[in-house]
């Protein structure tokens, strides 16, 4: 499968890695592309950062010696790739991280297996709740968040502040009932914005698009608005220390069953 606007010879590698792993008996279910290429902002020379979701059969789980959570391979010019075990996927899936829903939403994928992605999203949609993710975007917000003030700042880091702040506006106008999608364009057009903002965000997407080192600036006045606003509304977002136990429990048994099925599904 051809993949537009990606070098031939470099998907051809990251395929080849894959074969790799699968050539050790262990399964990929879901391959896909991750960072600034799935988030819609990508530069002339973004790394490609291959993200896979892994199952290990019956007989790897039979060991004293458990393996490791993650497969990683070494970063070779802009070709990053790494994996992680579908237990670690779903442990942090329980803890609302959003990595494993974004990667099922990728829009660039390399590989899967014939009705792994739609397993997994029947169970995500049962066990990701909306607000756990939410505060996991919080975090990414405060992470890379521009320091207050005027002095300049790497372009391509407020990018990362913004992409997380545009996805909470998009739960936020969805009352947080729903997750958000991968791509940080696609959240900007669903959501009702001032025009401003909207201009600026996406005049700095096209700034990435076509310069291959964006450099330092101050951030525009309405971003460093947008950023500060959302900061504010979602720095008290609830804890929710209170949740419900007897959810929690069935939503683990539900994910355990679901690793459990696809642990069976290995060939032998």
């Amino acid at each position: 499968m051809m993949m537009k606007g990606f070098a031939p010879e470099t998907v051809a590698e990251i395929r080849s890695r894959l074969a790799s792993v699968k050539a050790e008996g262990i399964r990929i279910g879901l391959a896909i592309e991750s960072g600034s290429r799935a988030w819609g902002f990508p530069s002339p020379d973004s790394d490609y950062d291959c993200r896979f979701v892994y199952v290990r059969s019956e007989r790897h789980h039979l060991t004293l010696f458990p393996h490791r959570d993650v497969i990683e391979f070494p970063i070779v010019g802009d070709i990053d790739t790494g994996g992680w075990d579908l237990r670690k996927a779903l442990l942090l899936a329980l803890k609302g991280n959003a990595v494993l829903v974004e990667w099922l939403k990728s829009p660039i994928v390399y590989e899967e297996e014939l009705g792994f992605r739609d397993r997994l999203g029947t169970l995500l949609e049962a066990i990701m709740v909306p607000e756990k993710v939410a505060r996991h975007y919080v975090g990414l917000m405060r992470q890379h968040r521009p320091d207050e003030g005027t002095a300049p700042i790497r372009l391509k880091t407020l990018l990362y502040s913004i992409r997380p702040a545009i996805a909470l506006e998009w739960m936020r106008q969805t009352d947080f009932v729903k997750l958000p999608p991968m791509n940080m364009l696609e959240c900007l057009a669903d959501i009702e914005i001032a025009k401003d903002i909207r201009t600026s965000i996406l005049e700095l997407v096209e700034v990435k698009r076509e310069t291959r080192e964006m450099g330092e600036g101050v951030p525009p006045a309405p971003l460093a608005e947008f950023l500060a606003v959302a900061l504010e509304r979602y720095s008290s977002f609830p804890s929710r220390h209170g949740e419900d136990q007897a959810r929690e429990k069935s939503m683990q048994e539900f994910a355990d069953r679901f690793y459990l099925d696809e642990v069976r599904r290995a060939a032998p």
